[in-house]
């Protein structure tokens, strides 16, 4: 199923004025609050109002111009991939539970750089508006694909987003997807979840009943195939043999 706004987008402009200071290797960061956060990912409880966004339950995306929102979801509604499509861009997020007192970022992309090396896939570190961000170059069935891996760590819960495109090299050629991470609130909700467990994602009613309503439909019976005016269980009619005079 898919979700767009047309129209004509912007550009975003990173507020920080700078890269994020990148941590000692070893040391887990804490997530930094999301009300010192100039831009998004927010936290339910201080995210700005007054925004259209696609409610998905643990994450709620903003309706940005010329974003197309591809969600894949179970027959019962439950999400199991969202991507933002931008032109030539591709955005996958995906949004996991971690502990109040520390983020899981840099032990998830530790995790991540060795599951790609066991591949035979050398991965690169780099600093990026979020912190360190990972970059990769892997074979798909369509040949030699760049992937960017970023990950942000908040209250209760961590945003893991892999770019693919040209933003994947060059950060500022993301566009407007970068206004989809910083407008992206996520509601974490109070239940106890394993550290790492993805947060439960939902369609919303009105798209979770299209999908039952085009489920429920039949589907066209299959064309008969010809039977040279032959009926059910018979074989092709003969003509008569002439006559005898």
């Amino acid at each position: 199923m898919m979700f767009s706004r047309g129209g004509s987008g912007r550009h975003a402009r990173d507020d920080r004025g700078g890269r994020a200071e990148r941590p000692a290797r070893g040391s887990a960061r804490v997530p930094q609050p999301p009300a010192e956060r100039p831009t998004g990912p927010y936290d339910v409880a201080e995210a700005p109002s007054g925004v259209e966004r696609l409610d998905l339950g643990s994450l709620q995306i903003p309706a940005v111009p010329d974003v197309e929102i591809r969600v894949q979801a179970n027959p019962d509604g439950a999400v199991q991939q969202v991507v933002l499509v931008n032109g030539e861009n591709a955005l996958q997020i995906g949004v996991f539970a971690a502990p109040r007192s520390e983020g899981i970022w840099d032990e998830v992309r530790d995790e991540i750089r060795k599951s790609l090396f066991s591949e035979g896939v050398a991965a690169e570190e780099t600093d990026g508006e979020y912190g360190v961000e990972l970059r990769a170059r892997v074979r798909t069935a369509d040949g030699l694909t760049d992937l960017r891996f970023l990950g942000i760590d908040g209250p209760r819960w961590m945003v893991r987003g892999v770019f693919q495109g040209p933003a994947a090299t060059d950060p500022s050629r993301a566009g407007v997807l970068v206004e989809c991470l910083h407008g992206l609130v996520v509601d974490r909700g109070q239940e106890a979840k394993p550290v790492r467990e993805p947060l439960p994602l939902r369609l919303p009613k009105e798209a979770s009943d299209q999908v039952h309503e085009q489920q429920a439909e039949p589907e066209p019976a299959p064309p008969a195939p010809p039977t040279n005016g032959a009926g059910p269980g018979q074989g092709p009619r003969r003509r008569p043999s002439p006559r005898p005079r």
